[in-house]
């Protein structure tokens, strides 16, 4: 019994350690917003296949990984970036502060295209296996959150003006594509890349 709890606590330290190590030892607000943006990294990484075709479609899978990127979306990621958390160990650019309201859009455009995308999840996509070759090609290179920005569907500052009832109408993959552009586009503009 002794043991097992020495495990149990071992493994606990263990896992919390690690998690301090992967974000270069962030804490407080700063750590919280890390954990979000992997999350949702996450998320788009694992969707990203699905929507290439490469695996098959599932909607239940569509629609949760679109609520978990919701969940960390608008208002949610900018509550984490209050004034004077930047620096080290955080990714976040000063730019963050200094346009502040180019970046709220964008979060609040993510979290639009989340919700457009839990809607969307019923419809499938836009291609099909038969010609997912060519698909797979537009989607192959990884941007920073793991899906291509050049895989066609209206762009991010066109994604702006859409709203969900819109988004809801439209195949999974090209919401889901609207989202990847929104992520690279903040990312380019607001996040420090890792060295």
């Amino acid at each position: 019994m002794k043991y097992q709890k020495f495990l149990l606590g071992f493994g606990l330290a263990l896992g919390t350690a690690f998690a301090a190590w992967a974000h270069n030892g962030a804490t407080g607000i700063v750590k919280e917003r890390m954990d979000g943006m992997s999350a949702m990294g996450k998320e788009v990484k694992a969707l990203a296949p699905m929507m290439r075709g490469d695996v098959p479609y599932n909607e239940v899978v569509v629609r949760a990984g679109a609520e978990a990127i919701r969940q960390h979306a608008g208002e949610s990621m900018t509550k984490l970036f209050p004034e004077g958390s930047g620096g080290m160990p955080s990714a976040a650019k000063g730019a963050v502060w200094e346009g502040w309201g180019e970046f709220q859009e964008l979060a609040e455009q993510l979290h639009v295209l989340s919700e457009g995308l839990e809607l969307a999840s019923t419809n499938g996509l836009r291609t099909t296996p038969a010609n997912s070759a060519s698909s797979s090609t537009m989607m192959g290179a990884d941007t920073m959150m793991g899906a291509d920005t050049m895989m066609g569907g209206p762009s991010p500052i066109m994604a702006d003006t859409m709203g969900r009832e819109e988004l809801a109408e439209m195949p999974a993959d090209t919401v889901f594509n609207m989202i990847s552009q929104t992520c690279s586009a903040c990312h380019t503009k607001f996040r420090r890349e890792s060295n």
